[in-house]
Parts: C-alpha cells; sequence; structure tokens
C-alpha cells in the first residue's frame, strides 16, 4: 500500500490533580475550546470537549503520526499553564498525572458526543470516581484503586 488511511475515534478522560473542582462554568466554554485548539494543533480532530469541575472529556480523531502519550502531555502541558494565567484562584491549577483513553466505534459516535454534552446534569447522580470506573469495567481494564486517583 503507498497510502496510510486512518480513522481512530478516541475517547479521552483525565481529572484536575486530586480532583480539585477548578473548571467552574465561569471558564469551562473557554477552557474546552482551548482543548479543541489544542488537539487540532497535533492534527488530532476534536469531535466534542466537555466536562464538569474535576474533570475533562475529550472525543477526537487521534492522528495518524500521533501517540496518545504525546497527545495527552501537549494538551495537559498546554491547558494547565493557560489556566494558571486565567484567574488567581487558578495558580495551582494541575492536571493529575493519569488519563484514560478508549477507542470508539464509529457507530457510537453519536452516543459519546450526547454522552460528553451531558456532563453537567449526569454529575448531578454520578461522580467523576463512579463514571470513570464505569468506563474501566466497560471496556475490562484491570486496574489497582490505590493508583488510580494519585
Amino acid at each position: 500500500m503507498g497510502q496510510s488511511l486512518v480513522k481512530n475515534y478516541v475517547h479521552i478522560i483525565f481529572s484536575t490533580k486530586n480532583r480539585q473542582p477548578f473548571i467552574k462554568q465561569e471558564y469551562e466554554d473557554e477552557l474546552f475550546k482551548y482543548l479543541g485548539g489544542v488537539c487540532k494543533a497535533y492534527d488530532c480532530s476534536p469531535i466534542q470537549v466537555g466536562g464538569y469541575l474535576d474533570h475533562v472529556h475529550i472525543l477526537c480523531l487521534l492522528a495518524k503520526n500521533m501517540t496518545i502519550a504525546k497527545l495527552l502531555e501537549e494538551i495537559k502541558t498546554d491547558s494547565s499553564k493557560w489556566m494558571k494565567k486565567r484567574a488567581d484562584e487558578l495558580s495551582n491549577f494541575y492536571w493529575q498525572d493519569g488519563y484514560g483513553a478508549f477507542s470508539v466505534n464509529p457507530s457510537q459516535v453519536d452516543t459519546v458526543i450526547y454522552y460528553i454534552q451531558n456532563q453537567r446534569k449526569h454529575h448531578e447522580r454520578k461522580s467523576f470516581q463512579h463514571e470513570y470506573r464505569a468506563f474501566l469495567k466497560k471496556y475490562k481494564v484491570d486496574y489497582d484503586e490505590r493508583y488510580v486517583w494519585g
């Protein structure tokens, strides 16, 4: 084959350090747009970005020459610096070290978009920890609870 053709939908989830509720309504729209811009800068087309007080969800198409680890490094580094400049109360803003990244079947993209768009309502009933454990279970990811939240 002379051409590399790739289409990998990835649902990325990560939290603020210690799940601090830094993503308040007055910052979230700008933050979500910024995160999408970082994805775009690395040719990882953002499809939907959202989240709630202590975590974000990004659905994007992973570029054929980008690893998930490298994309997350760039997203977290750039956006953490950017957030700290927004307000004095964000001077201690950090992302947690880890993340979850899950493949998405093209037939499920609309479902994931809807899920990300409705994070505020979703988290009226369910904590981030409960939500994240459900993803780990759904994707049959083995994990040690002691190291997931650090």
